[in-house]
């Protein structure tokens, strides 16, 4: 697996992301993150990602976690579709929700080994990545609920990094100042961080 982490949106590493491709072009965009939002907002989020594909000369199309959410089974045979899986920001909690009950979090775990396979992302698409979601709560309500999803809220991250990752951080963003007391709670509690400023772009490539 190769894992493409951005602050913000795409970030400043667009060329690595396209070499990273090899040419391919088909991206899922999960955007269950702002399940929480008005349906209204929620599609222009989607539009916006779509239309920031487009221009790369890339092949969006939304993959919407909640039709997973009673059956599994199909979710897997539909992202062996893509080239690329691209996780927006949003809510982290909602968002680790949706992966739990999608089954995304399974497919991610078997997904590790897969060479070719990339996933990408920006906010909360990273913060689930991490070991647990705890001092989140700092910067993203933990107990925002959206229909379909099981009330209670997991802190447990996916653990595919071996650190928390603090987005936002130091940057012209609303959430910025929450974020330095997320990094602040790290520090206090002794948890491995890294900081992300908007524009960067953490790239790693898992090992087989």
């Amino acid at each position: 697996m190769k894992l493409y982490l951005s602050s913000y949106q795409l970030g400043d590493k667009v060329p690595e992301l396209l070499r990273m491709l090899k040419g391919r072009t088909k991206v899922a965009v999960i955007n269950n993150a702002k399940d929480g939002l008005p349906a209204e907002s929620r599609q222009v989020s989607v539009s916006d990602q779509f239309t920031m594909f487009r221009e790369l000369g890339l092949e969006p199309k939304e993959v919407d976690l909640r039709d997973y959410f009673v059956d599994n089974s199909g979710l897997h045979e539909a992202l062996r579709a893509f080239d690329l899986v691209w996780v927006t920001g949003g809510n982290a909690f909602l968002l680790q929700k949706a992966f739990q009950q999608s089954g995304l979090d399974a497919f991610l775990s078997d997904a590790i080994e897969q060479e070719e396979f990339i996933y990408g992302g920006f906010s909360a698409g990273v913060c689930v990545l991490a070991p647990t979601l705890r001092g989140i709560e700092l910067v993203d309500d933990e107990q925002l609920q959206a229909e379909g999803y099981n009330p209670e809220t997991i802190w447990e991250g996916l653990g595919i990094l071996p650190y928390h990752v603090a987005p936002h951080y130091k940057s012209d963003h609303p959430e910025s100042s929450n974020i330095d007391k997320v990094v602040e709670y790290w520090q206090k509690q002794g948890i491995t961080y890294k900081t992300l400023r908007d524009g960067e772009v953490i790239m790693i490539d898992m090992p087989s």
